[in-house]
């Protein structure tokens, strides 16, 4: 299985470039990661990793993805190489991304109180949300 789970912070807006041979968008950037411990007396280090993202969510990634912004990028590693011009090997290692999703909370100084879950879907009650299930108490539990 090759599947990589990252949260960090873009430290550069995302490039976007298309391929010659059937013209789709490659969108490319480079996702600080902290490192989950911090040695006594050192400033914490982070990982610096290559993040490509193909097709529609390169596009996503290029369109609403900022320069200093926190995201999540889930995806598996590759590894390639190629010869350049004089003949020297290149090996590269990047994380192609499937899925990426926001991870900065929403920045409204007017709902500084409110939960990042109220922010995106409203305050709501139970069963508001069009389910058909309900539960009276925990005797009705079938377990």
């Amino acid at each position: 299985m090759n599947k990589v789970i990252l949260m960090g912070r873009l430290t550069r807006d995302p490039e976007v470039r298309y391929t010659q041979t059937n013209n789709t968008l490659v969108a490319s950037f480079t996702l600080a990661v902290n490192r989950r411990f911090v040695r006594q007396g050192e400033e914490r280090q982070a990982d610096f990793i290559n993040i490509v993202a193909w097709a529609k969510l390169g596009e996503f990634c290029s369109k609403y993805f900022k320069k200093g912004q926190q995201v999540g990028i889930v995806g598996r590693i590759q590894t390639r190489t190629w010869d350049d011009d004089q003949g020297v090997k290149h090996y590269v290692t990047e994380v192609v991304a499937e899925e990426a999703y926001f991870a900065d909370s929403k920045r409204d100084p007017s709902a500084e109180n409110n939960s990042t879950f109220e922010n995106t879907f409203g305050n709501t009650e139970p069963g508001s949300m069009g389910s058909d299930f309900e539960m009276s108490s925990s005797d009705d539990l079938p377990f």
